[in-house]
């Protein structure tokens, strides 16, 4: 198993601040494929997003992360137990789940690794869903120069699991038959400090500030106020959603 290559750790309460949230309509989504509703394990919770959703369908959720920085910035919940965890291991008995969710976290896993945990621990007929976001959409020339920021100013700085993602994921070798899904997308209204709090979540710009000792979004800043009018001025941003579902046993 490859050692854990922590990019979150270090900005773990900005990540918890800045990072958008996952549509509520999705949680009620999935939990009505399930067959049950005991047990959902959320792996790669960081501050635990999906997970505190998770616990307004089911009866009990378990929220792991390799990062313990991460796991301490998450918000209790009575049904929420909060475990530091690799994905590739987990202390958990077989056939223990009705659901297993990955957000935004599929790429830093080793999925061989990950995915055999999975076959033991999830229940027969459970699902497997996972899925993460890329580019932000406005509708707007700031579109293109996030792209341009993502991809060529910061992008020898991302680290190579990134690519998978990058690429929407279709070169994951999914354990399961992919099943059918909706389609659903994370909704936020920010203004500019918001927005550029959130690019400095990403582990590219964390990477180039460390080599570089530098603010990389200094680069943009000034056309992206331009684009952007007045730094308080609100503006909606949706990211579309890449997701696989399959079920154990079909």
């Amino acid at each position: 198993m490859p050692q854990f290559k922590d990019h979150f750790s270090s900005a773990s309460n900005h990540y918890k601040i800045y990072r958008p949230t996952y549509p509520s309509e999705l949680f009620t989504w999935l939990a009505n494929q399930c067959k049950g509703t005991a047990n959902v394990w959320d792996c790669g919770t960081g501050s635990g997003q999906a997970a505190i959703e998770h616990s307004k369908h089911f009866s009990h959720v378990l929220a792991t992360d390799a990062s313990d920085a991460q796991i301490k910035q998450a918000e209790p919940r009575d049904n929420i137990t909060y475990k530091v965890s690799p994905a590739e291991a987990l202390d958990a008995p077989d056939n223990s789940f009705d659901l297993i969710t990955v957000a935004q976290a599929i790429h830093w896993f080793d999925l061989p690794a990950f995915f055999k945990t999975v076959d033991r621990v999830l229940k027969p007929g459970g699902l497997l869903a996972i899925w993460g976001y890329q580019f932000i959409h406005t509708g707007t020339e700031i579109d293109k120069l996030i792209s341009h920021f993502h991809s060529t100013i910061v992008g020898p700085y991302w680290p190579p699991e990134r690519k998978l993602l990058n690429e929407g994921y279709k070169d994951i070798t999914f354990p399961y038959k992919r099943l059918p899904v909706a389609e659903f997308s994370m909704e936020a209204t920010w203004n500019l400090s918001q927005l550029t709090g959130y690019l400095d979540t990403w582990s590219a710009v964390k990477e180039y500030k460390k080599i570089n000792n530098s603010n990389p979004t200094e680069e943009i800043s000034n056309k992206l106020k331009t684009l952007w009018g007045e730094s308080s001025e609100t503006k909606s941003i949706t990211w579309p959603l890449i997701m696989y579902l399959g079920k154990k046993g079909v």
